[in-house]
């Protein structure tokens, strides 16, 4: 996973740099404007998959991993206008909803545990003003504890993730897929088709021809639940085109300069 996505300066939290660093709300998400993509881990499939297509993305199958699709330009987000606002109603991945947290491994060779919690210096919501991350006798505030419990439960995900992904692979279940598309509006007369490569999806065939210890497996694992949110978000592509279709109306009935 693309963990420092967002982040323009990466750093270790520390109690002695940032003991008198605040963090004050910032009510926009600016920061996602150019994510046409996110991460996404098992566990938000099923919320996910009523808004935004799920698919695995890599540059091979031994490293695709799940991707809740944003866009289909590069370098936008066709849920987050140009003031920042994530569109109402419209599930939040919880790659995005972590910033401007993230937990990262380690150099080889340092003590501790195997991560460590980096902030963004260059987050706005940064500086004098704000919450406290740290109390004056140096230990995590509420806002603090709060955010390294979520960076933890998301890595637990992460690992989870993971090992439904070599299931996948394990069992043969994933083939490329270049998908079609229609831009527009259904009726739109005007709308052209795009085509999408270099993604997977499950293969419903072989996903029936699963022997009945491994279905079993997956039905007692929770596997067979996130393959199914994955094939019904496939429908929300074409929603995408939609959304895409109405931002480019938009953009060419704006003023130019």
């Amino acid at each position: 996973m693309a963990e420092v996505l967002f982040y323009e300066r990466p750093v270790p939290l520390n109690r002695n740099d940032h003991k008198d660093l605040r963090l004050k709300p910032i009510p926009n998400m600016k920061f996602a404007l150019g994510a046409h993509s996110v991460p996404l881990t098992g566990v938000e499939f099923g919320l996910a998959a009523r808004d935004l297509p799920i698919v695995f993305a890599g540059n091979d199958l031994a490293d695709a991993g799940p991707v809740a699709l944003l866009g289909l330009r590069q370098n936008e987000n066709l849920f987050v206008d140009a003031e920042g606002q994530w569109t109402p109603n419209i599930y939040i991945p919880a790659f995005v909803r972590r910033y401007p947290f993230v937990l990262a491994e380690k150099p080889a060779g340092q003590e501790g545990d195997d991560f460590a919690v980096f902030l963004d210096e260059g987050y706005e919501g940064f500086g004098a003003e704000g919450d406290r991350l740290f109390n004056e006798d140096g230990s995590d505030t509420e806002l603090l504890s709060r955010a390294v419990g979520f960076l933890g439960e998301f890595q637990q995900h992460v690992a989870r993730t993971r090992w439904f992904m070599d299931q996948l692979r394990k069992h043969n279940l994933l083939e490329a897929r270049n998908m079609s598309l229609r831009k527009g509006a259904p009726d739109s007369q005007d709308g052209h088709v795009i085509n999408l490569n270099g993604l997977f999806v499950v293969n419903e065939e072989k996903l029936r021809q699963l022997d009945e210890k491994t279905a079993q497996e997956f039905l007692r694992e929770g596997v067979l639940g996130w393959i199914y949110a994955h094939l019904m978000s496939l429908n929300n592509i074409d929603r995408l085109g939609q959304r895409l279709g109405e931002r480019e109306q938009a953009e060419s009935g704006a003023p130019r300069n």
